[in-house]
């Protein structure tokens, strides 16, 4: 590991002055000399690996004790960034109204992790690339802009078959994050200036002809907290991944229902595993609105969630368990007892 510059604020504003200290408006907030270091559980071990080389750290956990709460008001809920993934998974209100929250935090990585990891670090982790990760690799869009995707032709059986472009593959490896655009999240941003309040679906970029650039933030910029509306208490995340513990999906879902008398007034599919960035199912979700829930339709929703992949040579596995894994959290979202 480089040697680096540590520094620990104990408010907002002197965190993000720090941060926005050496930001250049048109460097990649991931390329940024100076990071926020929260759980470190990303971070560090891509220091380690000498992907990620920041000259500064900033240790934003001072912030914990106005960034970490869990409210539910008025049937809305609204997590800190700094709030711990297990902490938010065994919040007996959360499992009981957003039981897709708790589900996918709850299959994310191990418990220690889990202890360590914030809500706002976690969705913003890096992939889990082996060409990205492994430095001897020097054709990484990711980390070397321009150098080409060593993935195209190399071993790409956990990379994308959605969102991927000439550029990139690589896909995202999170999965709180599919619980959260499954159900409109809102992320609230702070910066230098101001702070901004956007949709969850917009935070992250596909690749494009641009893989370094990963998110909408702006350098200086944090994430304060996560908001939905509603509460979604038909919700469940399915992952299917090789092996029972910590380990990331081959493929998952995250399944929202909201039914009356045995119709679907309303669905949310997100789809993990499988993508460059957290991936909504919207084109599926429509085919499920005011129908009576079988297997037929399960059957069609899930071709209809896959309609636009594209597999490489060693992942196109992934299609064909991808709408098996739809059609069944589908199934086990609709039999939920609320």
């Amino acid at each position: 590991m480089r040697p680096f510059a540590y520094s620990r604020p104990t408010d907002a504003n002197s965190a993000v002055q720090a941060l926005s200290a050496a930001a250049s408006a048109n460097s990649p907030v991931a390329d940024a000399a100076i990071q926020a270091l929260a759980g470190g559980t990303t971070l560090l071990d891509l220091m380690k690996l000498d992907v990620m080389r920041p000259s500064a750290l900033v240790d934003i956990n001072p912030l914990s004790d106005v960034w970490s709460a869990v409210n539910l008001d008025g049937g809305n809920l609204k997590l800190g960034a700094l709030a711990r993934m297990s902490d938010v998974a065994a919040h007996a209100d959360i499992q009981k109204n957003y039981p897709v929250v708790a589900d996918a935090l709850k299959l994310a990585a191990s418990p220690q992790i889990r202890n360590m990891a914030s809500l706002g670090g976690n969705v913003l982790q890096r992939t889990r690339c082996t060409y990205f990760r492994d430095v001897s690799y020097e054709n990484c869009n990711k980390r070397n802009p321009g150098s080409g995707c060593a993935a195209m032709d190399g071993f790409n059986r956990t990379h994308a078959v959605l969102g991927t472009s000439g550029q990139c593959i690589a896909t995202y490896p999170g999965d709180f994050a599919q619980a959260l655009i499954a159900l409109n999240a809102t992320v609230e941003i702070i910066g230098k200036s101001s702070a901004r309040t956007v949709s969850f679906a917009e935070l992250h970029r596909a690749p494009g002809n641009s893989p370094q650039i990963e998110t909408t933030l702006m350098p200086g910029e944090l994430i304060s907290s996560f908001s939905i509306q509603g509460r979604w208490p038909r919700s469940t995340y399915f992952k299917v991944r090789d092996r029972q513990s910590y380990e990331f999906a081959l493929s998952s879902a995250a399944i929202a229902l909201e039914v009356q008398d045995g119709t679907i007034r309303d669905a949310r599919i997100a789809l993990g595993g499988v993508a460059t960035v957290p991936w909504r199912a919207r084109k599926a979700e429509g085919l499920l609105k005011g129908e009576k829930f079988d297997d037929a339709l399960a059957s069609q929703v899930a071709e209809a969630a896959f309609e636009d992949a594209v597999g490489s040579k060693h992942n196109a596995f992934k299609i064909a368990l991808g709408k098996r894994v739809v059609a069944r959290a589908l199934h086990q979202a609709a039999a939920m007892e609320i």
